[in-house]
C-alpha cells in the first residue's frame, strides 16, 4: 500500500468517525431538547424520558431540524414559540456534543 493510500484511507475513517459524531450529537441535542420540552409541559420520569424518545424519532422524518421544530412546537401549545424551541436547541448543541464527546473519550 502506498502513502497515498495510507492518507485516503485515515481520511476516510476520520470522515465517517466526525459524521458518527455528529450524528449523535443531534440525537443528544434533540433528547435534550424533548427533556426541556417534556418539562414545560408536566411531564417527569419515565414519560419524560418517553417524550424525548418521540422527539429523537421524529427527526427521521426528513433532512434538517424543521421536523422536530415542528413536532415539538406543536406538543407545546403555545407553552413556547418556534423561535423559543430554535434559540433552546441552539442553546442545548453545546452541551451535547460535550456530553458525546465525553462518553467517547
Amino acid at each position: 500500500m502506498t502513502t497515498f493510500d495510507d492518507r485516503e484511507h485515515a481520511f476516510e475513517a476520520k470522515y465517517a468517525h466526525d459524521e458518527e459524531m455528529q450524528f449523535k450529537a443531534q440525537a443528544r441535542c434533540n433528547k435534550l431538547l424533548g427533556l426541556w420540552a417534556a418539562g414545560l409541559m408536566g411531564k417527569t420520569g419515565a414519560d419524560a424520558e418517553a417524550y424525548a424518545l418521540e422527539v429523537i424519532k421524529s427527526d427521521f422524518e426528513e433532512a434538517g431540524f424543521e421536523d422536530v421544530l415542528r413536532k415539538v412546537s406543536g406538543d407545546l401549545q403555545g407553552r413556547a414559540s418556534a423561535d423559543e424551541v430554535r434559540e433552546k436547541r441552539a442553546a442545548l448543541l453545546p452541551d451535547a456534543k460535550a456530553q458525546v464527546l465525553s462518553d467517547n473519550g
